[in-house]
């Protein structure tokens, strides 16, 4: 019988340290994007308690407004949270976003309507969607930069899809919430006070996420924290030509991202006549195929390089949108409409997969929270955020397939940008970091 080494078992302890890493952030991550997700899932039903007037339309559209707003607090978040991850630690800022993102959740469940106080219901919507968007916008840069600095060498790709894992599957249990709820509930009761328990459960999850994360091991050093750029713009700004790259693709890829996920249910109900259950039955179904994905496509990446990955992303995106997007809206069974949603979703993985990672291969440690969130931040909230508003503003004028057209340009720039830049993984910030834990601070390799 074989005997292990003592390097071996080194080995596995370290393997398994990165494990428990991944689990510990992904569970915050998780939590966070079902509290930023529910909104958008249960404004179907919370709508007409905040706008009561104008056309169902109209009433998404308001609501949808919010939501785009939430988005633009995002780049801030990343810079404020940025900064705190690069100049005081990632674990430090994660568990300051999941507590303010406790507080939007619980915020928005215990709201009074516009019946009880006017047009003060509104405005503290939008006030906790601020909350919220700040949280998400910090939340995205530094769980993205610290599941990719715990990710195995020659496996990050794998190891850090689970970023996006959590992040769809925060979005697939706020669907499945809603779609136990509409067995549970009636429409009526659903309208009336129902749509407020998953904003409950959203703020009690995040803090036990709060407490998981508590547990984890910081990766960056002090060395790292005490640079003089560390978390500063200026020090930011002398990667500029990565920062705008990541705004590149992210616009596409946010973009599309949002079109095929959030706004997907409301696009089979309002434009392809769907029934609101049908369509939570079908999107529940597509996002846990899709979370499945990540995975796959994560440790494809491993295989064909990042940049090859985003080229594929950004080709069949460009090609595939429009006539996708045709074919959902004269949909008639919802056996085909998920058949066109995984088709799409199965594309866009090229991109989610491995987002936060390539993102964070493209900055030095002592910038990388911060370049990760803030670029990542500007290009999702000018054209993540904003796809419900355009694309239903764009269906009231009468032009809903000006909005196909749209996010396919947006893909085709993505493409152009992912041809021009080098490859990450085999030449960014991450390639050449040890695969030993750093002694003094005892955390995973990724803290140098």
């Amino acid at each position: 019988m074989s005997t292990l080494h003592p390097s071996d078992h080194a080995a596995a302890a370290d393997t398994r340290k990165r494990i428990f890493a991944i689990v510990g952030a992904s569970s915050g991550n998780l939590v966070e994007w079902f509290d930023f997700y529910i909104y958008s899932f249960c404004a179907i039903y919370f709508a007409p308690k905040f706008f009561p007037s104008g056309n169902a339309t109209t009433q998404l559209a308001n609501t949808a407004a919010i939501f785009a707003v939430g988005f633009l607090m995002r780049p801030i978040g990343g810079w404020l949270f940025g900064r705190i991850a690069d100049k005081h630690g990632r674990r430090t800022a994660m568990m300051i976003s999941v507590l303010m993102m406790c507080g939007g959740s619980l915020m928005i469940a215990c709201l009074p309507t516009y019946e009880t106080i006017g047009i003060a219901a509104p405005l503290l919507l939008l006030l906790a969607r601020l909350f919220q968007g700040l949280s998400v916008g910090g939340e995205y840069g530094t769980s993205a930069t610290y599941m990719s600095e715990v990710a195995l060498e020659g496996r990050r790709g794998f190891f850090a899809s689970f970023q996006y894992v959590t992040l769809i599957g925060g979005q697939l249990l706020a669907v499945l919430a809603l779609v136990i709820l509409q067995q549970i509930l009636s429409t009526e009761q659903l309208h009336a006070w129902g749509w407020r328990i998953p904003f409950v459960l959203g703020a009690v999850a995040a803090l036990v996420a709060l407490y998981l994360r508590k547990s984890l091991s910081e990766t960056s050093t002090a060395e790292t924290r005490k640079n003089k750029d560390a978390g500063t713009l200026a020090g930011l700004m002398k990667h500029k030509r990565a920062f705008l790259t990541v705004v590149g693709f992210t616009a596409g890829g946010s973009l599309i991202f949002y079109t095929f996920t959030t706004y997907m249910q409301k696009y089979l109900v309002n434009t392809a006549g769907m029934n609101a259950k049908t369509a939570s039955t079908v999107m529940t179904a597509a996002l846990f195929v899709y979370m499945l994905m990540q995975p796959l496509f994560g440790a494809l990446s491993d295989k064909i390089g990042r940049r090859t990955s985003m080229l594929w992303f950004g080709a069949l995106a460009t090609v595939a949108t429009v006539p996708i997007l045709h074919a959902l809206k004269d949909v008639t069974n919802p056996y085909a409409a998920f058949g066109f949603v995984i088709l799409a979703l199965a594309i866009v993985s090229f991109y989610t997969s491995i987002s936060g990672l390539i993102k964070a291969e493209m900055f030095p440690p002592e910038v990388r929270a911060l370049g990760v969130g803030l670029s990542y931040a500007v290009g999702n909230a000018i054209f993540g955020g904003s796809a419900e508003l355009v694309a239903l503003e764009l269906k009231k004028a009468g032009s809903e397939s000006t909005f196909y057209w749209y996010v396919s340009g947006m893909c085709a720039l993505a493409f152009i940008v992912a041809y021009k830049m080098r490859d990450p993984s085999k030449e960014g910030y991450l390639k050449d970091v040890p695969l030993e834990p750093h002694a003094a601070a005892g955390a995973p390799a990724g803290s140098r």
